[in-house]
């Protein structure tokens, strides 16, 4: 034989043997489980779900579930006092229900700021100049669109950059303005 054939030879022994083990691998790989695999931290309050089936998967993980924890309490009482003018019977139960957090820091049932808290009219007051501000910041930008826009939007290369500029300006002008309206209408 020449050395045309065994080379011949040599390549299409190659090319078989390469196929059948394309062929092995895309048969293995279609009998393998498509499910991915997911290590999800643990701890002593974390909870996972998980829901699979051949259309997909969902993950409902809770990295700290429960948040919020509680403790419920219970005392009952039951004293008699004899006295000088009589006996009494005195029955008293007692029921508490705390909840705490993980760094066991109490749930007080709302935000609490180190005792900074406000008042009443305080916050009455911050709702009125944000609104004031708002309100104010839309008439401010109002009036510099109508008046400073066309008067600078025709300047070459920076006329939309000017008017911009302008439109911001009249927003926080009019915002500002607003605010000390409303002081000086409202009893802040």
């Amino acid at each position: 034989m020449n050395l045309f054939k065994w080379t011949a030879l040599g390549i299409g022994t190659f090319v078989v043997v390469s196929h059948i083990g394309v062929l092995g691998y895309m048969i293995k790989s279609s009998q393998m489980t498509e499910t991915p695999t997911i290590n999800f931290p643990k701890g002593d309050y974390s909870s996972y779900i998980i829901q699979a089936d051949k259309e997909g998967y969902t993950i409902e993980y809770r990295a700290n579930d429960p948040a919020v924890l509680s403790t419920e309490r219970s005392l009952g009482v039951d004293k008699g006092k004899k006295g000088f003018f009589g006996s009494s019977k005195e029955n008293k139960t007692e029921y508490r229900r705390e909840e705490y957090i993980m760094d066991n820091k109490r749930n007080t049932g709302g935000a609490s700021i180190d005792g900074m808290g406000k008042s009443a009219k305080e916050i009455e007051c911050i709702v009125e100049d944000a609104g004031a501000r708002s309100q104010g910041a839309i008439a401010g930008t109002s009036i510099a669109a109508g008046i400073g826009v066309p008067a600078v939007i025709g300047i070459p290369y920076v006329g939309w950059l000017a008017a911009g500029w302008i439109s911001l300006l009249g927003g926080k002008i009019g915002s500002e303005a607003g605010s000390v309206v409303s002081s000086a209408f409202g009893d802040c």
